[in-house]
C-alpha cells in the first residue's frame, strides 16, 4: 500500500515528517517526491543496513536528517532537530524489510542457514540464540503461545531446552529441525516453524513494548493537523494501534448520562482512515502484504 500509505501520512508539502522505520526507504523516497522545498524528512532506524540505505537517499534529497535509533525513542531524536510539536507526520511500518529476511545472516528467516540472530540492531542487545541458550522452558513456551499463537508452544520449548542441553543452538537450521520435530502436524498453508520464529523475533526486539513506548510520546511531537500512519502485521500490534487510535478519538470516558457536548469531550485525534488493506493485486506481488493493515489519524 505505498500510494495509501504516503498519501495518509502526508499532512502539507513543506512540513517537517518522520519515518520511524526507513528500512530501505520505500516510503521516505515517495513523499520526498511530493514535497516542496520547504518539506524535510527525519529518517530513523535500528538496523545499521538501513541507516546505509537512509545516506544514498540523502545524496539525492539533502532536506533528509538521519538517527540511528529505536523509534520507540523518537520524542529525544525529534527533541535533538528541535521538531517536538511541529511534526507534520510520523509514519511507522512495523514489517520487516525483504532484504532483512532474504539476508541469511541477520536470521530472521527459517528458510535458509545463518547464525540465530534476529536482533534488528545487531550491535546491541541479546540475540535469539542468547536467549535460548538460558531461558527456561516456561517462559520460552509463553512467548511462542503469545506472540507467536504457536498452539504446540509447551511442545517446542522443551524440545528446545532438551537438545541445547546435548548440543548450543547456535543457527537457524537447528531451530528449524527442532521444532519441526517437536511440532506433530504441518501448519494449513504455513511452515511448521513460520509461529515461532515470529514470536522469538518479537520477543527479542521488544517490538510491542518499543510501540507502546512510541504510542506513550507521539501525540505531544505532532503539530495541530499532524499525521499519525502505522502498518501493522500483526493482531497484537493491530490492537494496541487500534485501542490508542479510538480512544483518543473518543476523548474523555464520562457517563452517556452527563450533559456534555461532543466538542468538550476533549478528544485529541481524529480517524483519518480506518484499517485498510492490501489489494489482491498487491498481495499477488508480494505475498508478504496480506497481513499489512494501515491505519492513519490526525491530531486534533
Amino acid at each position: 500500500m505505498p500510494e495509501e500509505t504516503v498519501a495518509g501520512w502526508l499532512a502539507r508539502s513543506d512540513g517537517y515528517y518522520v519515518d520511524g522505520t526507513f528500512g530501505r526507504g520505500g516510503h521516505s523516497e515517495l513523499l520526498l517526491k511530493k514535497l516542496s522545498a520547504g518539506g524535510h524528512l527525519l529518517a530513523i532506524d535500528r538496523d545499521p543496513s538501513a541507516i546505509e540505505a537512509a545516506l544514498r537517499l540523502q545524496q539525492q534529497y539533502p532536506q533528509v536528517d538521519i538517527e540511528h535509533g529505536a523509534f520507540a525513542d523518537l520524542a529525544s531524536l525529534v527533541s535533538q532537530h528541535g521538531q517536538c510539536g511541529k511534526v507534520s507526520g510520523i509514519l511507522l511500518d512495523l514489517g520487516m524489510s525483504s532484504p532483512q529476511l532474504d539476508d541469511v545472516s541477520r536470521g530472521f528467516s527459517f528458510m535458509g542457514d545463518g547464525p540465530l540472530d534476529m536482533r534488528m540492531d545487531p550491535t546491541r542487545g541479546q540475540s535469539a540464540a542468547q536467549w535460548l541458550a538460558v531461558a527456561e522452558a516456561d517462559p520460552i513456551a509463553k512467548v511462542l503461545r503469545e506472540y507467536g499463537e504457536e498452539k504446540f508452544a509447551w511442545r517446542i520449548a522443551q524440545a528446545i531446552v532438551e537438545r541445547r542441553e546435548r548440543q548450543p543452538i547456535e543457527t537457524t537450521r537447528q531451530l528449524v529441525d527442532i521444532i519441526e520435530g517437536a511440532v506433530p502436524a504441518k501448519h494449513q498453508g504455513k511452515h511448521k516453524a513460520t509461529r515461532s520464529f515470529q514470536a522469538i523475533r518479537i520477543h527479542v526486539n521488544a517490538e510491542l513494548e518499543q510501540l507502546t513506548a512510541f504510542l506513550d510520546d507521539c501525540l505531544d511531537l505532532l503539530e495541530s493537523g499532524g499525521r499519525l500512519a502505522i502498518i501493522s502485521f500483526h493482531s497484537l500490534e493491530d490492537r494496541l494501534i487500534k485501542r490508542y487510535m479510538r480512544n483518543l478519538a473518543r476523548g474523555d470516558d464520562l457517563p452517556s448520562s452527563l450533559p456534555i457536548r461532543d466538542t468538550e469531550l476533549n478528544k485529541k485525534l481524529k480517524i483519518v482512515e480506518r484499517a485498510q488493506r492490501a489489494s489482491d493485486d498487491e498481495i499477488a506481488i508480494n505475498p508478504r502484504a496480506r497481513s499489512a493493515i494501515l491505519r492513519v489519524a490526525e491530531k486534533i
